[in-house]
């Protein structure tokens, strides 16, 4: 059973949405820097702020800002669905790990050194 593929449609005023906190994030930051600097920089901070606040709640009331919100919710739901291993299994399984590994590198050490001694001695025959 397949699910439905939903398919977002981007209006226009979506667009005009997201462009407007695009705008108001830049023109605000210019304005905070150019403008504020004789009252200091406490006070073009909190013009940039208040600024990129407004840019954040008008890409929020855009379609893709309900989106972002609904999959971060959903990512949360399922994050929380999920069974973490106790202390034992993860120590358990961090050993199978580092057990796995040294085998491995045991193994490729030998296939090496077996490789180099019939390449090297048997067929070349060159001795060191």
């Amino acid at each position: 059973m397949t699910t439905p593929q939903v398919e977002t449609v981007i209006t226009q005023a979506d667009k005009s949405r997201l462009i407007a906190a695009a705008l108001l994030l830049l023109l605000g930051g210019l304005v905070a820097f150019y403008l504020l600097a004789a009252q200091g920089a406490l006070a073009q901070w909190a013009a940039l702020l208040v600024l990129l606040g407004g840019a954040v709640a008008v890409f929020f009331t855009s379609e893709q800002g309900k989106a972002l919100t609904a999959y971060g919710r959903e990512s949360v739901r399922e994050f929380q669905k999920v069974v973490w291993p106790t202390r034992k299994e993860a120590g358990q399984m961090t050993g199978y790990v580092f057990a796995f590994v040294v085998v491995m590198a045991l193994f490729l050490w030998f296939t090496d050194k077996t490789l180099e001694w019939v390449l090297y001695d048997l067929i070349l025959g060159w001795k060191r």
